[in-house]
């Protein structure tokens, strides 16, 4: 087994040193995961080997290593995953390798909650799977279009298995050259896709992860700890690849903890099985999410664009009403404040989303509940709000008097001001005239 690894390292070495003498990046997509850790693992080496050479200048070609944070990432999984990105960036650093951490996120505006909450989005299903893009595709091709803007190409380097799947094994040959390491990707120019674990069993990848020290001086047992406590039955851990407490645990899978696409979140209930009991509640939490998404009382009957959505039997299908997410932003505060209790670093939404939902309900003319009022309402103290201002007391108590018995005007020019207040907010200030119009419109005529 050990030959098996020594030739692809030397593979890796050749193809970084030699097969190719351009200076185009390399850029790993790193989970964490038994996969990506073992493609790591040996690059390093490789690289290990380069830096030993007569002539180590060849180590010239920076190679970045991509985490993508969707926000809402298994807790368990996000924490490990920080500290093994910490200890990569120092390790690096420490050994003059040219190796690059980089953490990517979504956009703002795309953020699974902000989708939700905000904008009113079902939870995502099979038939309708808007996180895989906004959550993690765009936010590692942004990053991805930046290194070929700046350097003309780039080679993504993929921890991908023929074994894992026969889905798999045929995505990877379709794209595959005979005779070369590098194919085309799929969907981006200038980029060229590299898979050198691809023909490594599972009880390889284990064996790697157990036998072999951690080049970045992490240690591997947090790792296959994770993956025995997930592993939602003994059939996933059959085959011994080292000594008795090394056993190939190698079929879950993790991801957001707000995975509504799934059936069942085996692995977040394993977890919870083997002693993780504080994360009960967001397993309880997630199941409640598919449960309420498609009740009639919970959707509007138009979506976005303003068309009609209701199903064969003239149940709506639209967004979100806004008392269901009013609803569910409180419930979210409040299992937050519960995990809180526990781990008290944690948090299930932050507080630039929740000023951005505030934005959102502002600009869809909502200004009944503040997302402030429910935060207090919760925590008993206020949102850190910097840069969203509202009137003060002074200020609300001199409109009152103004306004008079004319308590509509006060609460149309209330709106109006918020609604102006958080443009340098606004992920998009386009349309804020309309949204003022429309305000105005549905006071002169309340009923159109």
């Amino acid at each position: 087994m050990s030959k098996r690894i020594d030739q692809i390292i030397d593979e890796i070495i050749d193809q970084y040193a030699f097969a190719d003498t351009s200076k185009r990046p390399w850029i790993i997509g790193f989970s964490g995961g038994k996969d990506s850790t073992v493609l790591l693992t040996l690059v390093w080496k490789a690289l290990e080997k380069i830096r030993a050479m007569p002539n180590p200048f060849q180590l010239r070609r920076p190679v970045y290593v991509v985490c993508n944070d969707t926000m809402v990432e298994n807790p368990i999984i996000a924490e490990y995953v920080d500290e093994v990105l910490v200890k990569i960036e120092i390790a690096a650093r420490d050994q003059g390798l040219p190796i690059f951490v980089k953490k990517t996120t979504p956009k703002l505006e795309e953020t699974f909650w902000i989708n939700v909450i905000g904008k009113g989005y079902p939870v995502p299903n099979n038939t309708f799977r808007w996180c895989t893009d906004r959550l993690k595709i765009r936010p590692t091709s942004n990053f991805l279009h930046e290194q070929i803007d700046e350097k003309g190409e780039a080679i993504v380097l993929l921890g991908t298995r023929y074994e894992e799947s026969k889905k798999r094994e045929k995505s990877i040959k379709k794209h595959e050259t005979e005779g070369k390491r590098l194919a085309k990707h799929a969907t981006d120019i200038n980029t060229w896709v590299y898979a050198p674990i691809k023909e490594l069993m599972l009880e390889e990848v284990w064996y790697i992860i157990n036998a072999i020290k951690s080049p970045w001086g992490f240690d591997n047992s947090i790792l296959f700890k994770i993956y025995v406590d997930a592993s939602a039955d003994d059939y996933e851990c059959p085959t011994i690849v080292t000594d008795k407490e090394h056993k190939s645990c190698g079929q879950s899978r993790f991801g957001c903890w707000t995975c509504t696409v799934v059936k069942k979140d085996k692995s977040m209930s394993s977890l919870v099985n083997n002693g993780q009991e504080w994360l009960k509640p967001l397993l309880d939490f997630r199941t409640k999410l598919v449960d309420d998404r498609n009740l009639p009382e919970n959707r509007s009957d138009r979506r976005r664009n303003g068309m009609l959505a209701v199903d064969e039997d003239g149940n709506p299908r639209g967004t979100y009403e806004m008392s269901y997410k009013v609803r569910l932003l409180k419930e979210l505060l409040e299992l937050q404040k519960e995990v809180q209790q526990v781990k008290p670093h944690i948090n299930l939404i932050n507080n630039q989303e929740l000023i951005a939902i505030q934005v959102r309900w502002n600009r869809e003319g909502y200004f009944e509940k503040r997302v402030g009022d429910i935060y207090r309402d919760v925590y008993g103290k206020e949102l850190s709000t910097n840069n969203l201002k509202s009137l003060d007391a002074t200020e609300r108590r001199i409109l009152k008097e103004v306004c008079g018995d004319e308590t509509n005007y006060y609460h149309l020019i209330d709106n109006l001001i918020t609604l102006q207040e958080t443009k340098s907010l606004m992920l998009s200030k386009y349309g804020l005239h309309n949204d003022v119009e429309k305000r105005i419109e549905s006071f002169v005529n309340p009923k159109s």
